[in-house]
């Protein structure tokens, strides 16, 4: 008799949409990826995933259809033919208004085609780039994993959008992001939360994008920073932090110039919303240097000593493959959760994450 098969718990559910997928993971030339994460029980709050833009979306289909649109919004409408797109809508809305001038259907349509002439160009450089999002959710467990699907939901659904409109991902969709984990006004009162006696659902995340040459651009929201392992020194590269900007984490400041500001509540506000100049940029200069993204689960990003033994671990190890680096990595880090659990600091062990860029050639 055939055993019943057992329903997957929500456990096994979030786990599982979570952790990364290795038949994922992007091949960009020149470089080696390899990442991991490790639950600190059943189920956590680290979210890491490649965002393979070849094997994720039809970039061929996306380009031909921005060539087809950039050609279509030139086109008049034909008397008594129905809408075709936006912009037909748009110029008929414009023929309505009071100031119209019939220059302006064609300054108006010139505009609109030639954004879809740059979306076509943008995404033809998503064949030679790679996305990397690594999310830790505040604490661990079911609400953490909860949080962290969420970003990771809200993430795809927004680079929808942003692959339509401009043909790659804009900070923007980070803005946006931060936003979804605001605690809003509305709910606050709701709910009957005291706003500094709560907690909020909040997250740390660095999403970048690595490129042929090992350029790596990023936007991080209060998550530690990265570690760049130069194979020439064996050694970590000290990188000026100052000159590369950190939000808080997700959900915990709003941008004063965003129109729903005032439905949020926010730490402090920051004056204006994330943009391209926001974005951190290090590029692995030669072959064998490394890019080491990671949660504090595994280091915090500020202690010396945590440093140090991290450097140990890999220049006993650069000379290998991204997975055994990473592999490596985390094996380090599983040790010092030993440590803590002899040390009757137990509670301290917190999820972990690896994600190991390294340049080839």
């Amino acid at each position: 008799m055939t055993k019943p098969t057992t329903d997957p718990t929500i456990d096994d559910y979030l786990r599982e949409r979570l952790m990364p997928v290795e038949g994922a993971i992007p091949h960009i030339p020149g470089i080696e990826m390899f990442g991991n994460s490790i639950p600190a029980g059943t189920v956590g709050g680290d979210l890491f995933e490649y965002i393979n833009f070849q094997q994720r979306y039809d970039i061929d289909a996306r380009i031909q259809r921005a060539q087809r649109l950039s050609k279509e919004f030139l086109e008049p409408l034909p008397p008594g033919v129905l809408l075709r797109n936006l912009v037909d809508d748009q110029v008929r809305w414009l023929k309505t208004t009071p100031s119209y001038k019939p220059e302006m259907e064609g300054e108006y349509r010139f505009a609109r085609s030639s954004e879809q002439v740059r979306v076509a160009e943008e995404l033809h450089d998503l064949y030679s780039t790679a996305g990397a999002l690594v999310v830790d959710a505040q604490g661990h467990g079911i609400i953490s994993a909860k949080i962290a699907s969420t970003v990771h939901d809200t993430f795809h659904a927004l680079m929808l959008t942003e692959l339509d409109r401009y043909g790659r991902a804009t900070p923007m969709l980070l803005e946006n992001i931060n936003l979804r984990l605001a605690l809003s006004v509305t709910a606050r009162n709701e709910l009957g939360i005291i706003e500094k006696g709560d907690a909020r659902e909040n997250a740390t995340l660095i999403y970048g994008e690595v490129r042929p040459g090992g350029h790596f651009r990023f936007a991080n929201f209060g998550h530690p920073p990265p570690l760049v392992f130069l194979a020439e020194y064996r050694k970590f590269m000290n990188i000026n932090e100052s000159r590369m900007a950190q939000f808080l984490p997700l959900g915990l400041q709003i941008p004063a110039d965003h129109p729903d500001y005032k439905k949020y509540y926010s730490v402090n506000l920051r004056q204006t919303e994330v943009d391209a100049s926001d974005l951190g940029e290090i590029t692995l200069l030669s072959p064998g240097d490394i890019l080491v993204l990671y949660t504090d689960g595994v280091y915090d990003g500020s202690d010396q000593q945590g440093r140090e033994l991290m450097e140990a671990v890999m220049r006993e190890h650069y000379r290998q493959s991204a997975r055994d680096i990473c592999n490596a990595v985390l094996d380090h880090a599983i040790k010092r959760d030993e440590w803590l659990r002899q040390n009757g600091e137990a509670d301290m062990i917190d999820d972990k994450t690896v994600l190991i860029i390294k340049r080839i050639n």
